[in-house]
């Protein structure tokens, strides 16, 4: 058995890949297994895999697949998932790239702790500007239970540092179910994969590791398209309630699953420009039926709570829920 696999899905990287291929080699060790998974790339990165598989095999275990239709990020991760065989499995996207030595420095955390999962920091990387972003829970070092990293509602928690490529993951997860990702969601993916792996895992930790960068900006990332598929988030946030509202401790962490959707709604209303008219449309039809889902009186406490201008937007849609009722 491998010690750790990592996924790496490729999708019409052509100009990143080769980066991305580099700094797998710099990781590379015997008892590691790179899983790239090409989900129907159109341009030349079916090439630039092929090319690289035979390098990478001379230093690392390598599972290349290519799908036969494009099904998104969560479908390429969950292929690279059921073709995994290490002991710890992490993500990397076809467009990011990590330091050397870091999938060594991350093994080491993972098993020093002999916790279900870690999460790490990150280097946001645009054009030349380089920032670094820190899982947002001030105890490091220190095992602790997912559950309690949720809340509180009014502040950013683990939930919502939803990177999955920022961590390592014991493979007794993924025999639990808890490792796959909603398939065929194309945005937002993360978002009820990590809130499911703080409901249900037993230990996590945070660690101080920095290694992995995160390019932002990329023209065909999907965080710069305005097309029907940023919408998936809807989709992706009714898995969040669905799921916590099922949760024996509803109650408490519902709260901040409502939250946290009110404020993405607000965010893509706030950039509603970028987005193509027709698009533009349906997204304020499908936020309008995302608020009245939610549980009315959970909703108008947590709109109390909210800033002025996110709280505005969201109870003008509101509003225009009630008045179309009358209406009717």
């Amino acid at each position: 058995m491998p010690k750790l696999s990592v996924v790496v899905p490729f999708y019409n990287v052509q100009q990143y890949a080769p980066e991305t291929l580099r700094s797998l080699h710099l990781n590379a060790r015997t008892d590691f297994e790179f899983v790239l998974v090409d989900d129907h790339s159109k341009d030349e990165t079916p090439a630039i895999l092929e090319r690289a598989v035979g390098e990478l095999s001379k230093v690392a275990q390598v599972r290349h697949i290519r799908h036969k239709t494009n099904g998104g990020l969560a479908t390429a991760r969950n292929t690279g998932l059921d073709a995994a065989n290490g002991e710890y499995l992490t993500f990397l996207d076809g467009d990011d790239w990590l330091a050397p030595g870091y999938l060594t420095e991350l093994v080491s955390a993972i098993e020093g702790l002999g916790c279900d999962f870690i999460r790490t920091d990150h280097v946001q990387a645009t054009a030349r500007a380089r920032s670094v972003h820190r899982v947002p829970h001030g105890r490091r070092q220190v095992v602790l239970n997912p559950r309690e990293a949720i809340l509180p509602a009014d502040r950013s928690t683990s939930v919502d540092y939803a990177y999955a490529w920022a961590g390592a993951y014991h493979r007794r997860l993924l025999d639990r179910g808890l490792l796959h990702f909603t398939d065929g969601l194309r945005t937002a993916e993360d978002r009820p994969w990590i809130w499911k792996l703080h409901r249900e895992a037993e230990s996590f930790a945070v660690v101080s590791l920095l290694g992995i960068f995160y390019r932002r900006g990329v023209a065909s990332s999907l965080t710069q398209i305005g097309d029907v598929r940023q919408l998936d988030f809807i989709r992706a946030f009714d898995q969040v309630i669905e799921d916590t509202a099922a949760d024996p401790e509803a109650d408490q962490l519902l709260p901040k699953a409502v939250r946290t959707y009110c404020a993405i709604i607000a965010h893509h209303l706030s950039e509603i420009n970028k987005f193509e008219p027709a698009v533009a449309r349906q997204l304020r039809s499908m936020s309008a039926a995302a608020i009245k889902r939610m549980p009315q009186d959970m909703l108008g406490e947590v709109l109390d709570t909210m800033d002025l201008s996110r709280s505005s937007k969201l109870r003008r849609l509101r509003r225009r829920i009630t008045t179309a009722k009358a209406a009717a």
